[in-house]
């Protein structure tokens, strides 16, 4: 057994040989860590929990077969905006160093599953860019071409998986956060409908922008991770009613017949798909009549959603600052975010999420006449790390566009969205599409997306 080959398999892989006997948990979560380590030049971790995960590890090897969960053994890594018991939640920025009282929902959820937290993943400060760049972490560099850039902003995340140091790794999407970093290393990235993941102890993650969700190399990973921490609780905001069937099962499901349009017009006309990303869209459009499922162009006609976004964007981040305990120390990009959304006060930010609303009800209309809309992820290329550098708020902000582009709309809207590789470019870098779907749909992305891996399986780096 080669033990290399098992840290980098997927979390069913995984699990299949923990429930074997093929290996123990400790085995397992030792040779992580050791694969983390020889890694340190990805730049994906904030913090690596070497001596708890091996505790967790001993543990789960000590349970009996009976009290094992669905992911018994498995190493997960975790978003620093997301609470791990013990551990600062950094946010991506050195203005924080009180550790967190206890897990965060999603993470107790995790390790009543049976997972083994194995460290914290590197974020842009505040999660506010399409980059994972910092002055205090650095820049965090894609599995594929260490030059170029995870997107963001779960880029630890997503350089954690796509290199193979973990099967599963959770990130935030407020703006496409799952889902650019996805497309850029050859991920799967759901979003999920608002409401269906806890974000406990938080009511709410960038007020109705924001949803926490796993990065996979798999479908079937990402499916069997939600089912383990979906359901939200008393304490969250949004609430999303129960699917008719696990995500597994969706994910195992082969559908038939589905009537799926798609479209490669960007939502802001300050950022057009690359020839590229529009001949992945055909190429994927073909598949999907391959399979069987109806496929025609359509033009959504999407409605303006600026006045919906902006206030919860800067609402969103003024909503974290008292969290930490040093504003002092925050990048200078972040004071200046602060300072130009000064006016995001909550009486304006209710506002815009009834204003959300309003568009969420525009955009259902787009499913009127399918069940699925197929679109670009990011509408350029992975751009060379340092995108970030001397770059003021306004700069990031003009600099984010080509890769918001295709994903923000759907944060206002709370559709459920995913990328998912679709092949290679010349660049040697993956590419991908986006499937979204009408409201609480994320069962038919799941079934669709897996019907797609099968006849053409994603990418790994060498």
């Amino acid at each position: 057994m080669d033990l290399r080959e098992v840290v980098s398999a997927g979390v069913w892989e995984q699990r299949q040989l923990l429930d074997q006997g093929v290996l123990t948990a400790r085995e397992l979560i030792e040779a992580t860590l050791d694969g983390i380590e020889q890694a340190g030049e990805l730049n994906a971790f904030t913090r690596v929990l070497h001596d708890q995960a091996i505790a967790e590890a001993i543990e789960r090897d000590r349970q009996d077969v009976a009290e094992r969960g669905p992911l018994h053994g498995v190493p997960i890594a975790v978003k620093d905006e997301i609470d791990v018991a013990g551990v600062p939640t950094t946010f991506g920025t050195r203005a924080n160093l009180t550790p967190a009282i206890a897990d965060a929902e999603v993470v107790r959820r995790l390790r009543a599953a049976g997972a083994v937290i194995v460290g914290k993943t590197t974020m842009p400060e505040f999660g506010q860019w399409p980059y994972t760049e910092s002055t205090t972490y650095g820049l965090t560099r894609n599995p594929w071409d260490p030059t170029r850039s995870t997107g963001g902003s779960s880029g630890g995340s997503a350089a954690a998986v796509a290199a193979g140091l973990v099967p599963a790794a959770l990130g935030g999407d407020g703006g496409g956060s799952i889902r650019i970093p996805s497309a850029c290393c050859g991920l799967f990235g759901l979003k999920t409908q608002r409401g269906r993941v806890p974000n406990a102890p938080n009511a709410h993650l960038w007020w109705s922008l924001g949803v926490i969700g796993p990065l996979t190399r798999s479908v079937l990973d990402s499916a069997i991770v939600y089912d383990a921490i979906r359901g939200a609780t008393p304490i969250d905001r949004f609430h999303a009613p129960d699917p008719v069937q696990s995500f597994e099962e969706a994910a195992r499901r082969a559908p038939t017949g589905l009537r799926i349009g798609y479209s490669t017009k960007s939502q802001t006309m300050l950022a057009r798909a690359v020839p590229e990303h529009v001949r992945a869209v055909h190429d994927t459009a073909e598949l999907l009549a391959q399979l069987g499922h109806t496929v025609f162009e359509v033009d959504p006609h999407y409605p303006d959603f600026t006045f919906a976004f902006y206030p919860q964007y800067y609402g969103g981040v003024r909503a974290e600052i008292p969290s930490i305990d040093h504003p002092e120390r925050l990048e200078r990009r972040t004071r200046q975010t602060l300072m130009l959304g000064s006016w995001a006060r909550r009486s304006v930010v209710e506002w815009a999420m009834r204003r959300g609303a309003a568009v969420a009800r525009k955009a259902e209309r787009i499913f009127d006449n399918c069940d699925l809309l197929l679109t670009p992820t990011i509408a350029h290329r992975p751009p060379q790390v340092g995108v970030l550098d001397n770059a003021n708020t306004i700069r990031a902000q003009i600099a984010s566009i080509p890769m918001i582009a295709f994903t923000l709309f759907w944060n206002v809207t709370g559709h459920p969205a995913a990328s998912l590789p679709a092949g290679m470019a010349a660049d040697g870098l993956p590419l991908a599409v986006q499937l979204i779907a009408p409201t609480n749909g994320e069962t038919t992305i799941l079934s669709v997306a897996a019907q797609l891996e099968q006849i053409r399986p994603h990418p790994r780096p060498a």
